[in-house]
C-alpha cells in the first residue's frame, strides 16, 4: 500500500475508508443510539411535563361512539406545531419529540443501509433497500389521517 493509497483509506469521505469497515456494527450502534437518545428524550420531556403539573390528560372516548377516541391535543399531532411547542420548553412536545426520534431511527437505519450497500457494490441490495425507504415515506407523507 503506496502512501497515496493509504491517505485515501484514512479519509472518512473515502470509499476506501468505508470498505474497511464493519458497516453491520455501524448498523446496529445507529440502531442503539436512536433507541437511547429517543428514551432519554422522553424521560426529560415526561420529567419536564411532572414538573409542569398539566395533569393526566383526559383520553374520554368520543361521545356517542365508545370505541373512538380523540387522542393528543392537535399541537402534539404534527411535526410542525410540535416545534414550537419545543422552544417553549413544553413537556410533552418534548415527550413528542422522543417518539418522532425513536420512529425515526429505523428509517434511518433503513437509508444508511442503502449508502452501505452501494459502498459495498450490491446494486440489488440498493435497489430493494430504496424501495422499501420509498414506500416507508410515501406511507409516512400520504398515509391516513
Amino acid at each position: 500500500m503506496g502512501h497515496n493509497d493509504k491517505k485515501q483509506a484514512n479519509n472518512i469521505f473515502s470509499i476506501e475508508f468505508w470498505r474497511q469497515r464493519e458497516m453491520d456494527l455501524y448498523v446496529g450502534k445507529l440502531l442503539r443510539y436512536g433507541v437511547f437518545t429517543a428514551c432519554f428524550i422522553t424521560v426529560l420531556g415526561g420529567i419536564i411535563y411532572v414538573f409542569q403539573s398539566h395533569g393526566m390528560p383526559d383520553y374520554k372516548p368520543v361521545s356517542g361512539h365508545h370505541d373512538q377516541f380523540e387522542g393528543v391535543v392537535p399541537y402534539l399531532r404534527e411535526l410542525n406545531t410540535i416545534i414550537p411547542a419545543l422552544l417553549r420548553f413544553d413537556g410533552a412536545a418534548i415527550i413528542q419529540l422522543g417518539v418522532v426520534v425513536l420512529i425515526a431511527t429505523p428509517i434511518i437505519r433503513v437509508a444508511f443501509s442503502a449508502i452501505v450497500f452501494l459502498i459495498e457494490r450490491d446494486y440489488l441490495y440498493v435497489a430493494v433497500t430504496l424501495i422499501v425507504l420509498a414506500v416507508i415515506l410515501l406511507n409516512m407523507i400520504f398515509g391516513l389521517h
